[in-house]
């Protein structure tokens, strides 16, 4: 697994290929979007949707925290689909969530899908968190600079050797660096839309998802077209690989 140097306000950062950032100084990991419970959402609304979103989700989550042995986890907002998420949590899914909140700090940045704290999950639940020269909050603020978020579940189109390869990404310049969803059941909003684009005015970097490292193009090099529903499920097991 090869991660991606990245250096705002100041601090060298590493962008891991499964879509979080790594702040090595602090022993800080950071992760967004993870829509825990979802599935168990739609189910509740009528759609039949596999009940395994979550699990997979903390499959990823717990591969990064083995991975990293981080000291601090900040979870960018959205952790759970909807304010009752915690409570449909299956046993075995809250345990092993309650285990990684005693092998790191947890604090949860809470999201517009989650906007107060969940019942029963340990660590601190606030609006958004700052450290040192840096400051993790949900959905970015346009103007401010050393500033870590979610919320948007990034996404971008490439030409590659004639086709076009869609995947989840990283978006960054100088001022902010703007995190994928780790959610199973997450899609994603197109980096070209409005809504991401006003946040980076000069252009920046786009690091795409891969297997084992990230993919990096200019922001200008990248194709509108992506999807732009980003609560569409995930299909990130059927996505071609780039060589």
């Amino acid at each position: 697994m090869t991660l991606a140097p990245l250096h705002l306000a100041g601090e060298r950062l590493m962008l891991d290929p499964e879509g979080a950032l790594v702040w090595p100084a602090q022993r800080l990991l950071a992760v967004a979007d993870l829509h825990l419970e979802k599935g168990s959402a739609a189910a509740s609304r009528g759609s039949l949707l596999p009940p395994w979103d979550t699990r997979a989700t903390l499959d990823r989550l717990g591969a990064l925290l083995r991975r990293h042995a981080p000291r601090t986890v900040v979870a960018l907002g959205d952790s759970f689909h909807d304010p009752r998420g915690s409570r449909r949590l299956m046993a075995a899914d809250a345990a092993r969530l309650a285990a990684m909140a005693e092998a790191a700090a947890f604090v949860w940045v809470l999201g517009n899908h989650d906007p107060a704290p969940a019942e029963g999950i340990a660590g601190a639940s606030v609006a958004e968190w700052r450290a040192g020269p840096l400051v993790f909050r949900h959905q970015a603020v346009a103007g401010t600079a050393g500033e870590i978020s979610g919320h948007f579940h990034p996404k971008a189109q490439v030409p590659v050797r004639g086709t076009v390869v869609s995947r989840a990404c990283f978006v960054a310049d100088a001022r902010r660096v703007l995190l994928p969803a780790l959610g199973a059941y997450t899609g994603g909003l197109d980096v070209r839309d409005a809504a991401i684009a006003q946040l980076f005015p000069r252009g920046g970097r786009v690091f795409l998802l891969g297997r084992e490292r990230l993919f990096s193009f200019a922001y200008a090099a990248v194709r509108g077209g992506a999807e732009r529903n980003i609560h569409a499920i995930s299909t990130l097991a059927t996505q071609a690989p780039i060589h």
